[in-house]
């Protein structure tokens, strides 16, 4: 009798779900002006599916494209995939001589194994050596010199020398055939004081850390960022280093007398240095191969506008193609930025295919080198293929892939250019959107970035909400939320159409 009961409560609820179904009451709500253009914008926009663009994130991420490093025959491969389905789809190149690439100049460096970080411990009258564990305690580093290197090591703070700050870290140690031990970014924050900030931040750079450590004679370095895989780096020939993370620091610190947190906050409360020698002798072995004559491509797709005026007007929709290689493991680079490259494949087939077409031309702009030092998109502004006064706006996808919470950088900077993008969730999609403000002082991490100090009002997408991996081993196609990708892709779709027939559009002001 109990199961009789518990099915006829399951068949009425069914009966009640296809009431609905059949009355559209499960369908998002349109306007009650509801046009036939309309019904076909909302038939196109669902044709973007969840399952294609975990496609695509799982096709970017396999062997064949080895972690998509600028630079690297995997990566033009990959690069010609994004390019076939482009064209498939009747999209215009939008590159040089009438191709889908933009090629500059781009020197690139590759790590393979046998790289090795271990410490050398006095026990009695032998040394036990202590190696460290692979991407948990160190990663080599990406632009490393290849080689072999044995040296006693000296912390050097945030590895800085300003005169015009009274400040160098170098001032009171000798790393002359040593290896220094650094810390990331420098002592002040831009979120505390910006105007002091930006006196430091031409220090913030890992180039300048790497040449300044080379400068003062050092012939090897241990980075405390991460320790996370990172190609954004110089390379110097002869000068080996590894990123390392707390296991290491701590051991460095044994013994000193000194705690490592306690040493960085003195240095942040006082502006001061603090640097001296650990005591303890390390060694670095990296195997990689440095090419200086190396290319790199971003890939260029446009949607002509088809109103006679504002078609000269254009919508970037950009991410990202590029990632960091092998290190010397692949780094697949799922949510950074696979899932970026899903999305604007999704939102440019459903423009290229639906019957309404949008009054202003759209850019599908995908990146490369954003992860050595976000070159690409500075090229592309440097030589742009549109004319940037003409440039209405630019979104950028980076890290959509993981969770169902979406932010949006720059929104409260750009409040007309997010009303779009709140209007057409409001309508149709219904996820936590949240408007960020971006005061953009630091040294450039998105794409975004590059083209907010040219001036172009930009916003840029992020999904947080479930457990991702940033620059590791495992930022995979396991980590990936489809159904983010698929609500992100439909959402920009509608918004995206809705700018490009917008009358007039100033997001400056």
């Amino acid at each position: 009798m109990k199961i009789f009961k518990k099915n006829i409560k399951f068949f009425i609820r069914l009966i009640f779900f296809v009431f609905l179904y059949c009355h559209g009451l499960l369908w998002p709500q349109l306007p009650q002006s509801s046009s036939g253009d309309e019904l076909k914008i909302l038939q196109t926009m669902h044709s973007i599916s969840s399952h294609k663009l975990a496609e695509y994130v799982r096709e970017l991420t396999s062997e064949k494209y080895g972690g998509r490093l600028t630079g690297t025959a995997e990566y033009k491969a990959c690069a010609e995939w994004v390019v076939s389905l482009l064209k498939s789809w009747g999209l215009t190149p939008g590159g040089e001589n009438g191709s889908f690439f933009q090629t500059y100049p781009l020197a690139y460096t590759q790590v393979y194994p046998g790289c090795e970080l271990f410490l050398h411990l006095p026990v009695g009258k032998e040394v036990i050596k202590k190696f460290y564990r692979y991407e948990s305690e160190f990663i080599p580093g990406a632009t490393s010199a290849s080689g072999e290197i044995t040296a006693e090591v000296v912390y050097v703070g945030y590895g800085i020398t300003a005169p015009e700050l009274g400040y160098d870290d170098y001032a009171s140690v000798d790393v002359r055939g040593k290896i220094v031990l650094m810390e990331r970014e420098v002592p002040v924050s831009p979120d505390r004081d910006p105007e002091l900030f930006l006196k430091w931040r031409p220090y913030s750079f890992h180039q300048y850390k790497l040449q300044n450590a080379f400068k003062h004679g050092a012939k090897g370095m241990l980075y405390n960022y991460g320790p996370i895989c990172n190609p954004n780096n110089s390379y110097i020939d002869g000068f080996i280093y590894s990123h390392v993370g707390d296991v290491v620091v701590n051991d460095l610190f044994t013994g000193t007398g000194k705690k490592h947190r306690d040493v960085v906050q003195a240095i942040e409360k006082n502006l001061k240095p603090q640097s001296f020698p650990l005591g303890k002798t390390v060694t670095i072995k990296n195997v990689t191969k440095h090419f200086p004559d190396g290319t790199g491509e971003n890939v260029i797709a446009l949607l002509p506008g088809s109103d006679p005026r504002l078609k000269e007007e254009l919508i970037i929709l950009g991410a990202h193609l590029d990632h960091l290689g092998r290190c010397w493991e692949l780094m697949p680079g799922a949510n950074d930025n696979a899932s970026g490259v899903a999305v604007v494949l999704g939102v440019a087939e459903a423009l290229a295919k639906g019957a309404i077409k949008p009054a202003r031309s759209i850019m599908f702009l995908f990146f490369g080198s954003e992860e050595q030092g976000v070159y690409g998109s500075e090229y592309y502004l440097e030589h742009p293929t549109w004319p940037l006064e003409k440039t209405k706006c630019f979104l950028n996808l980076d890290g959509v892939g993981c969770g169902d919470r979406i932010s949006v950088l720059s929104g409260k900077n750009f409040p007309s250019l997010f009303d779009f993008i709140d209007r057409a969730n409001n309508r149709y999609i219904h996820r936590v959107i949240t408007p960020q403000a971006f005061a953009n002082l630091g040294r450039p991490r998105l794409d975004a970035a590059r083209f907010l100090w040219k001036g172009i009002p930009s916003l840029s997408f992020s999904v947080s909400g479930a457990p991702s991996y940033y620059h590791i081993t495992r930022d995979n196609y396991e980590t990936i939320t489809p159904e983010i990708l698929e609500d992100l892709a439909q959402l920009l779709f509608i918004a995206i159409l809705d700018m490009a027939d917008e009358p007039a559009l100033n997001f400056k002001n």
